[in-house]
């Protein structure tokens, strides 16, 4: 049986590997089997600390095993799934298709990570964007290059710990089952990605890249399969529908080929970015962090008014020393994003500050029917576009400068490689948008004393949240409420919001199909 010990140590103990192993060889000695089990900074004090749990062992067993092995079986002769999206959730329905006894065939209309990396210097270097390869889409979909935080809130849908092992079997590092807030990076994530592909092929799946879905193939209500680029028809058993919040094209052949969606509520906003040291000041209650504090995160949210109705105000995807990227799918559109790199080492901390948008707030949308949210979406990217001269180059404020809605007449650096214009973004935001992220930046200030600075910017616009589109399924089975054999998966059929929840989702949607369509009990 395992015994759990809890501690509170300083940084310097706990965050440095031969310190900490020597606290723990004091306090229990040479003989006790232990393992670190959770490690959390609480920063809520003026003097930081951490807590660390520790699992103790008095009779030889794993104080925490690790359950998860890769798959041994092989599944080429067995009945086919066609999975459209090398995301997580994708990727992760793939696998668990292998588990059950399915052949998982997986179609993702960008490239692999290692060919998909030209195409986002591209975007960087040149302005040019790739619609089928760039931070969006290809191998690993959008978390891959966009910071691989594995955080979530909705421990509730499904086994977070394994999600992790499989991460961890996959060649993460094992501390993503110890921090409370893991995160892999976007140096190793594609290597960890990589490793997942060839497990999925080595068991006999497919992956077919450079593949775009162009239709679907629909009888009596029921799907048969996809056709493809080239022509081609892709059956199977059923179709998991995996695509990512972006991939505007499918919603509309959803739409054209009498598959139900709907409208659905998304955040719109910038991107602010800070100074580190200005973070960790804010966080950390002193000059300087030091040598063994990570730099710091935040979470920021507020209730604004506008013309009678209450929105939420609240920041997204923080990325401490980090980077902001051009997170753009096509060209004439301004879309930024955040990422950090595995040792987040930046100078710059960066997070979206963004702003609830409901259905009711769409209503100049409305003939727009399903893709209201969307269309608003979609014409906000573009005139940030127009306003910034019409390339990747996007519009930027200092942060004060944008509150009091006056142009900046010089620009901070920035993390983002395309370059700045600067811009007075009250020109091309919505007015609701604009004078509830003015109430939003100004509250932040009044609770974190020194982020209301004009040496933080703002650029836009961060409006890729999550999907502006719902596909409606069965709460029960997770099929679409009208096509058979068709199974709406993670973030762009909006029932996930990053990595973790969307791998558990892609898991749940093969289990369900399996379960229905093989009759093997998961």
């Amino acid at each position: 049986m395992t015994k759990i010990l809890r501690y509170r140590l300083k940084p310097e103990i706990a965050l440095d590997e031969a310190s900490f192993a020597a606290f723990v060889h004091a306090k229990l000695g040479d003989t006790a089997q232990w393992k670190l089990l959770k490690r959390s900074i609480d920063a809520r004090s003026k003097r930081v600390s951490v807590e660390v749990e520790i699992g103790l062992s008095e009779k030889g067993e794993n104080p925490r095993p690790f359950l998860y092995e890769k798959p041994t079986n092989h599944v080429a002769n067995k009945p086919e799934v066609v999975i459209i999206g090398a995301g997580p959730a994708g990727l992760f329905a793939a696998l668990r298709c292998i588990e059950l006894g399915a052949k998982p065939i997986v179609l993702e209309r960008g490239k692999d990570v290692q060919e998909r990396r030209r195409d986002l210097a591209a975007i960087n270097k040149e302005h040019k964007v790739n619609p089928d390869s760039n931070y969006c889409f290809g191998e690993g979909g959008a978390g891959t290059y966009s910071d691989g935080k594995l955080y979530t809130r909705s421990k509730k849908r499904g086994d977070v710990t394994r999600i992790l092992e499989i991460l961890v079997a996959h060649g993460s590092d094992e501390n993503i089952l110890v921090d409370t807030h893991p995160h892999i990076g976007t140096n190793k994530l594609p290597k960890v990605i990589a490793d997942m592909r060839e497990t999925i092929l080595s068991r006999g799946g497919k992956i077919h890249f450079n593949t775009r879905v162009e239709d679907f193939v629909i009888q009596n209500q029921e799907i048969k399969g996809v056709k493809i680029q080239d022509g081609s028809i892709v059956e199977g058993i059923g179709v998991i529908l995996a695509t990512g919040h972006s991939a505007r094209d499918i919603f509309r052949l959803l739409q054209k080929s009498g598959i139900k969606i709907e409208s659905k509520p998304f955040a719109l906003g910038l991107r602010v970015e800070h100074p580190q040291t200005i973070i960790d000041q804010i966080q950390y209650h002193c000059d300087s962090r030091g040598e063994f504090l990570p730099a710091a995160a935040y979470s920021l949210a507020t209730q604004t008014q506008f013309e009678g109705k209450q929105r939420g105000v609240f920041s997204f995807c923080m990325c401490p020393g980090g980077f902001i990227v051009p997170a753009a799918t096509a060209d004439g559109e301004i879309v930024v994003n955040g990422m950090s790199p595995s040792k987040r080492d930046s100078k710059f901390a960066n997070s979206g500050i963004v702003v609830a948008v409901e259905n009711e707030d769409l209503q100049a949308y409305e003939e727009e029917g399903d893709f209201k949210a969307l269309a608003f979406q979609a014409e906000v990217e573009q005139n940030a576009c127009l306003a910034a001269g019409g390339t990747q180059t996007a519009p930027a404020q200092r942060l004060v400068d944008f509150v009091k809605g006056r142009i900046s007449t010089n620009l901070p650096d920035c993390s983002y490689q395309p370059g700045l214009a600067s811009v007075n973004m009250k020109e091309f935001l919505p007015e609701s948008i604009y004078l509830r992220l003015v109430d939003g930046f100004k509250s932040f200030g009044r609770k974190s004393k020194g982020y209301y600075t004009n040496e933080a910017q703002v650029l836009g616009v961060e409006s890729r949240t999550s999907s502006p589109v719902h596909v409606p399924r069965n709460r029960e089975t997770l099929e679409h409420v009208e096509v058979k054999r068709l199974f709406p998966c993670g973030e762009g059929a909006g029932y996930a919001g990053g990595i973790m929840s969307a791998a558990i989702d892609g898991e749940k949607c093969a289990e369900k199909l399996i379960e229905a369509y093989l009759d093997i009990r998961c």
